[in-house]
């Protein structure tokens, strides 16, 4: 069996090693794969690996003998599933691999927003500590965010994990998810709609897939929505806020803070209205929470484990 790694460096760049994969046929492993490169790559693979590569319709004719799209990620809307049915392909991913890490990441934006001590540090190490009249100094105002009610859009496993770092913080929080989830309520933990949400909450983080539905769900009117001063945060999709919004409610104070680890077109393009916003209150981060060594060990382990349950006639983590 001929297994093509179309994408390999960003998942892996020499820090942990392919030979799970190599149990289940020859392995072919390229760090990337421009669209014009595709085509003589995947001529003769009966597997791919990739990450964000496109496998439209044009795609997978490239690819005669394909059998299998092993996903290096948990999304899988660079697929058209409806012509990989068609054509009997097998498409995996690799569900909650990064979960603690970008909930972590979650946080760690908004402690930057609140804190900004990358700035306090980056003023210390210039010398302004030296130069301070008292023991201690701020550039900017800070924040506490005891008490503070932390708003979760999507309550999936990421958005549960955030919600336990938010009750350790002290705050309350409200979610909302598209079906209910009485479950998880209690404890200073409610559901409720996004309306409400938006009206309550003073960090919203979002939590939710991409989608046609969910496309620039955070627009001019719903920030219009949300609390004067609160938080923006989003480690989900970049496709889910409208940026050049985002800028203006930044500009307008309508938003305290906007902080991303996501942008609407990667890498960040160079008109991007997110760069118009430097020197806000703003931090953003080159899609990196799902980047820990930890996060990518278990990726490549599962994505192995996808191939060799295909292989043996069980595949696992199917998405249709």
């Amino acid at each position: 069996m001929n297994i093509v790694v179309l994408e390999g460096y960003v998942n892996n760049p020499g820090d942990l090693s392919w030979d799970a994969l190599k149990r289940y046929g020859n392995v072919t492993v390229y760090d990337r794969t421009p669209r014009e490169k595709l085509a003589a790559r995947v001529v003769d693979a009966d597997v791919a690996v990739s990450s964000k590569i496109a496998w439209d319709a044009e795609a997978l004719a490239w690819a005669p003998h394909l059998k299998m799209i092993a996903l290096t990620s948990t999304g899988f809307n660079v697929v058209d599933l409806d012509a990989a049915r068609e054509r009997g392909i097998v498409v995996s991913n690799v569900p909650a691999y990064s979960t603690p890490d970008v909930a972590q990441m979650t946080f760690a934006l908004l402690l930057e927003l609140c804190l900004h001590v990358g700035k306090h540090s980056s003023l210390v190490m210039d010398g302004a500590w030296t130069r301070a009249k008292d023991f201690s100094f701020w550039d900017t105002p800070l924040v506490e965010l005891a008490g503070r009610t932390f708003g979760i859009v999507g309550m999936g496993s990421i958005g549960q994990a955030v919600c336990r770092i938010a009750r350790a913080f002290g705050m309350p929080v409200v979610f909302e998810n598209r079906s209910p989830k009485p479950q998880l309520e209690g404890d200073d933990v409610r559901q409720v709609d996004l309306g409400e949400l938006l009206a309550v909450a003073d960090v919203v983080s979002l939590h939710v897939p991409a989608t046609p539905d969910t496309k620039g769900m955070m627009n001019a009117a719903t920030l219009a929505r949300m609390k004067d001063g609160a938080f923006l945060l989003n480690t989900a999709r970049g496709t889910l806020v409208d940026e050049q919004a985002v800028v203006d409610a930044l500009r307008s104070g309508k938003l305290a803070g906007f902080g991303a680890d996501v942008v609407s077109a990667e890498p960040m393009r160079p008109d991007n209205p997110l760069l118009q916003a430097k020197g806000m209150n703003i931090v953003i981060t080159p899609h990196i929470a799902w980047a820990t060594h930890e996060a990518r060990e278990r990726l490549l382990a599962t994505v192995a484990a996808n191939v060799g349950a295909f292989v043996e006639g069980k595949p696992q983590n199917v998405v249709d």
